[in-house]
């Protein structure tokens, strides 16, 4: 849930008085309250000038015009999709026009002849206005949609930016109930304005006076930054001070001997992992460590030592993946690295009755200690005799109530060790800020043997042709292709290949002497599974697919990656999907259809680096969208922009420091609604420790 959606403390609660479709829209924003309303901010400032005369406006300029309505009605729209359309003659001093609303017939019941308007649009030839907000002249020097610098806010279906402004123009005067949290020695020594006024700055700009609106951004952008630092020393705080979870020392009786066997020599990265994540378990506090690599790293591995030290102790261990699709991969992957050494299940929602109960008598006993599911591991009717530890993968896309969910399944009176695995590299930024409170691990090295993967962006007919002509080439030497498509369906409204189609017309023309399977997250479980036993046991020659095969798929006779429309993916979506091949002996090809000119289409094709692309990626959006969900499971942040804002962010650091060194559970009177703050935008589990 983003931040601008959290409840903040000590601001105006009355419940917004609004209609059924926009409190369904509002509900959708997270603004059920005016302070909720007044929380959230404007994406950006328009500056819509005065008024101007109809006369004196040119064909296809933008303005507004003071207007008298002579009459109106609604005529038909000539695209039979569309609302009929109202249109008002209407005139000033300067001359008459006619003024158009596409859409919206609507509006001939509102406007009555001989009402005065301020009309916002575009004049268009054939003397047409057609408008884009309106309101009664009586507005002005109250006028919110036409005159003078508007906010335009994020809005949804229901409770658009016209509507939100308006909402907000109500609440005007309720900005100084806003309640300060920051404390005054804190605001005069780094020269914030207050909340009330940064606010009002953002929503009210009468006037473009960018150093305003610059000073509010940041004073709200420190805020922000203040309020995460000090929830993640809340959060290190409670694991040191909270529950022990077990000492799993490093006994060696099951651990040596596995690593000895590998049928390859681990990493340096690889084994210092070993030596860190040994240690944390050996310690009585719960490790909460972050594991990220490069693709085809040897994650996994890292990963699968630590649960054989649970279970060397006695314990038991479970891995959380976030689909089934990548469960399944993660259990034929450990079951291959353990050879038969330890028994290991599979627990997700498609699991068959019979089995399912077999496995949670097992869990239940302690006699099953390895298992891999999905959110089924954290259903009230599973229980662990010794859950030691938990593995978390693709953290990011858990909420925190699952992942707490899993850490309740720890014996009474004890937590569990956590390790996180993320195949998305993290920028030295977001380290500094969502995972600081996590130790981290990086994998940098890939094993020996590998090769680069040569990777091209094309676009064309010709050039399509060609990139057929490879795949077919490939697969006469025996190799295997994926074709990845961005939707699982054909849509009327987005012009790109859906994977359903695309898998049938590929298996009547361009392969149609090889076998073609498919794979989307969609699909009813035995499906998807007899798909990807196909391509990995190699009587399938192309699996198309959606983004779903992004992580976790280790097929190393997959040498060629062909990605449709790839401009609709992220530089990090992009990079995980080519890790999916070259992961064999034999060299790799990624292909991706898009605009060659793209910044982050040529970022891929030019750097091989997930850490370096991770950078790019960040200097390339700028903004909190970077700290999106989506991305790295953090909410995003409404004002705060990184990297623009590390400065910032480490005066926020250092001023968290100080703070709680001199009131390490922000007790005093003037940090209470400090600390409020951190409760409410954080939750409880944040909160600093009582000294």
């Amino acid at each position: 849930m983003p931040l601008h959606s959290l409840p903040r403390p000590s601001r105006p609660e009355e419940r917004l008085s609004l209609g059924k479709q926009t409190r369904e829209g509002a509900a959708v924003l997270g603004l059920e309250t005016v302070g909720d309303l007044l929380e959230h901010l404007p994406r950006r400032h328009a500056d819509r000038g005065d008024v101007r005369p109809i006369a004196g406006l040119a064909i296809d300029e933008d303005g507004t015009v003071e207007v008298e309505v002579k009459s109106i009605t609604t005529r038909p729209s000539r695209n039979r999709r569309m609302r009929p359309r109202a249109e008002a003659r209407v005139a000033d001093e300067s001359g008459p026009m006619v003024a158009v609303w596409f859409n919206q017939p609507w509006v001939a019941d509102r406007v009555t002849p001989g009402s005065r308007l301020l009309l916002r649009g575009r004049m268009k030839k054939r003397n047409q206005f057609w408008v884009t907000a309106y309101e009664p002249v009586e507005s002005v020097g109250g006028a919110v949609h036409t005159v003078g610098v508007v906010s335009v806010y994020p809005g949804t279906k229901g409770l658009g930016s016209d509507r939100i402004r308006e909402l907000v123009a109500v609440q005007r005067d309720r900005v100084h109930d806003v309640v300060e949290p920051l404390p005054a020695y804190i605001r005069a020594a780094e020269r914030l304005a207050d909340r009330p006024a940064a606010l009002a700055a953002l929503h009210f700009p009468r006037e473009r006076h960018e150093e305003d609106e610059d000073e509010a951004r940041r004073r709200l952008a420190f805020e922000e930054l203040l309020l995460l630092e000090l929830a993640l020393s809340g959060r290190r705080s409670a694991r040191q001070e909270g529950r022990p979870a077990p000492q799993l020392e490093p006994i060696g009786e099951l651990v040596d001997p596995w690593r000895a066997s590998l049928p390859f020599e681990p990493t340096d990265d690889q084994r210092k992992a070993f030596e860190q994540i040994d240690a944390d378990l050996a310690s009585a506090e719960p490790m909460q460590r972050l594991l990220m690599g490069e693709v085809g790293s040897g994650k996994t591995v890292v990963a699968l030592s630590a649960m054989l030290r649970a279970v060397e102790n006695g314990a038991q261990a479970a891995l959380m993946a976030p689909t089934e699709t990548l469960a399944e991969q993660h259990l034929a992957t450990l079951d291959r690295l353990l050879g038969g050494l330890v028994p290991i299940a599979l627990l997700t929602g498609s699991t068959p009755a019979a089995r399912r109960r077999e496995i949670l008598g097992r869990l239940a006993t302690g006699e099953l200690q390895l298992v891999v599911g999905t959110h089924a591991l954290i259903e009230p009717a599973v229980e662990f005799r010794e859950l030691a530890l938990c593995v978390i993968d693709e953290q990011h896309r858990f909420g925190v109530r699952q992942r707490a969910a899993l850490d309740a399944k720890a014996p009474a009176g004890m937590a569990l060790h956590a390790l996180h695995l993320t195949a998305t590299p993290i920028p030295r930024t977001l380290a500094l800020t969502i995972y600081r409170d996590l130790d981290s691990t990086t994998l940098r090295e890939l094993p020996a043997g590998r090769k680069p993967i040569e990777t091209h962006v094309v676009d064309g007919e010709r050039a399509r042709k060609r990139a057929y002509e490879r795949i077919r080439e490939e697969i006469g030497k025996g190799r295997q292709c994926y074709v990845v498509c961005p939707l699982v369906s054909e849509s009327e409204t987005l012009q790109a290949r859906a994977a359903t189609a695309e898998a049938e017309r590929l298996a009547k023309t361009e392969f149609k002497n090889h076998r073609v399977e498919l794979i989307h997250g969609q699909m009813p479980a035995k499906r998807k599974q007899g798909a990807m036993a196909a391509f990995v046991s190699g009587e399938a020659d192309v699996l198309v697919a959606t983004s779903v095969i992004e992580v976790g798929i280790d097929v190393p006779n997959a040498t060629v990656m062909l990605i449709e429309a790839a401009e609709r993916y992220g530089l990090s979506q992009l990079h995980q999907l080519r890790g999916r091949i070259g992961r064999g002996e034999h060299e790799s090809l990624c292909i991706l259809f898009g605009d060659p000119k793209l910044p982050r289409l040529e970022a891929i094709a030019s750097e091989s680096d997930g850490f370096r692309l991770a950078e790019i990626d960040l200097d390339l959006r700028k903004s909190g969208d970077f700290l999106g969900t989506r991305q790295h499971g953090a909410a995003e942040f409404r004002v705060a922009r990184l990297p623009e804002d590390l400065p910032l962010l480490e005066l926020a650091k250092d001023r968290a420091a100080d703070l709680l060194a001199r009131d390490p559970a922000l007790a005093e009177p003037e940090h209470a609604l400090l600390r409020d703050a951190v409760v409410a935008t954080f939750g409880p589990e944040h909160e600093p420790i009582p000294a």
